[in-house]
Order: structure tokens, then sequence, then C-alpha cells
């Protein structure tokens, strides 16, 4: 009889539930940078090296999709009309809204010495974080 009350005895185990992860980390690696001691980038320099690779990118260069990359570079030896200013600003704010963790706030064009500079205000969406990003252009080193 004892055989018999061990068999219907049923012991079920309390599952503990994994808490929520709070905390995003973005994971990458960039070579850019000789004086990095190692090649991996995490958060928000990964994000402001993958905005600064697709502001390096010519229009029309990437072959999948020629409306991709940065305006710029065609626009260094043209006259800064408002025109042109307004097509840089559109085109630099859908170069940072692209990426769907960060946003442009504002974006503004004018020129230096022997280039374009842009100053962007940058959110980064998962971190609210907003920084102020200046951009130069130069005609002879290209993006500093």
């Amino acid at each position: 009889m004892a055989t018999d009350l061990y068999k219907t005895i049923k012991i079920t185990p309390k599952r503990q539930s994994k808490p929520p992860v709070s905390q995003k980390a973005y994971r990458g690696f960039s070579t850019v940078n000789p004086d990095n001691n190692s090649f991996q980038q995490f958060d928000v320099s990964l994000i402001k090296q993958n905005l600064l690779n697709h502001l390096n990118i010519r229009q029309g260069e990437k072959l999948s999709d020629p409306r991709f990359g940065c305006i710029i570079w065609d626009a260094l030896y043209e006259p800064l009309t408002s025109q042109l200013k307004d097509a840089i600003t559109e085109n630099v704010t859908n170069i940072v809204n692209y990426d769907p963790r960060t946003r442009a706030t504002g974006v503004q064009v004018s020129e230096y010495e022997s280039g374009l500079q842009i100053e962007c205000t940058l959110m980064y969406l998962d971190y609210n974080i907003s920084e102020q990003l200046r951009l130069q252009f130069d005609k002879s080193v290209g993006l500093s």
C-alpha cells in the first residue's frame, strides 16, 4: 500500500519568470580609429559610427538602392543657395531618421573655410540622450 501512495503524489516545481530586459546593448566593431585598443564598439559609439558610415556614402554608390547616401559630397563645389541648404537639411534629416535608434531634432547647414559644416541635434531614442553633432565636410580632407 505504501507504494501506491508514491504513485499518486505529484510534485510540480514552482516556475519563476525571467525578469524583463530593460537595457539594450548594441554590439559591433569598427576599424576606422587606429588609436582604439579594440575594434569592438557598443551602444552610443556604435550608433554614431553607423551614422558616420552612412554619411560617408555618396548618393548613388550603393548598387541596390541609388537613393541611399549623402548628397553633400556632390554639393561641396556648388554655391550654397537656400534651395541647396534645404536639400542638404532634408537629406541629413532623412539619414539620421533612417536609423530607428536615432532622430534629428534640428539640422543647420553653413559654409566654413573650405567646405560645409552641419550641426545636428541628435537624439538616441533607446537611451533618451541628446547630443549636438558637428560635422565638417571638407573639399580636400573629407568628413572630419
